[in-house]
């Protein structure tokens, strides 16, 4: 009987951790976004939309190596592309303001802020 209670223990921390992997999951693919946005803005001189993205991943996204080195790479990644492409043409100040809004609200859907008490 013991053995069972230890078993279905284990088992139930087992599920709760991947539960929180995949929200973990969720918000890393939203920092990720973020980083690309970040990228194609600074590639192109919008410099108030990239300060904007870097306060909302410094307010919203967890304090991990893990976050802060997929919003680099992702950041990295997009100026490269956007500077690299002969004659590439960057997309307008408002549109790519817009999608950085979007992927703002879907990081905060996936890793609510901790309410203080």
């Amino acid at each position: 009987m013991k053995r069972f209670a230890l078993l279905l223990c284990f088992l139930s921390l087992a599920l709760s951790a991947r539960a929180a992997d995949s929200s973990t999951d969720a918000g890393l693919q939203e920092v990720q976004a973020l980083g690309s946005i970040n990228g194609q803005a600074l590639a192109c001189g919008y410099a108030e939309t990239a300060s904007r993205i870097k306060t909302v991943i410094i307010q919203h996204a967890p304090k991990s190596r893990r976050y802060g080195a997929a919003f680099e790479e992702a950041t990295n990644m997009a100026f490269l592309d956007q500077t690299k492409k002969e004659q590439a043409t960057c997309p307008d100040g408002p549109t790519l303001s817009g999608q950085a809004d979007e992927a703002t609200q879907r990081l905060q859907a996936a890793v609510p802020v901790p309410v203080v008490k």
